[in-house]
């Protein structure tokens, strides 16, 4: 599939914060990475009138820290990005 563009996101975050939009007080945060930012963009403009926030976490090579990061969102307090 050569004309195929990966997006790795949404695994690393716990489905009740997906389905909520919340973690605690703040907005459950989905990380995503490609080597493609127009399908990053995609995924973005789809969730625009969602509660959840898309942080671009750079580059498909960084996928394994993504599973690193978004360990403690398996934890059912999960956790959140202040900016």
């Amino acid at each position: 599939m050569p004309e195929s563009k990966v997006v790795k996101g949404f695994n690393t975050t716990i489905g009740a914060t997906l389905q909520s939009g919340k973690i605690g007080d703040l907005p459950t945060t989905v990380l995503l990475a490609s080597d493609n930012q127009e399908a990053k963009g995609t995924i973005k403009e789809a969730l625009a009138g969602s509660p959840l926030r898309v942080f671009d976490a750079g580059a498909l090579k960084r996928a394994r820290e993504l599973e690193v990061t978004g360990f403690p969102a398996n934890d059912p307090g999960g956790f959140g990005i202040v900016e």
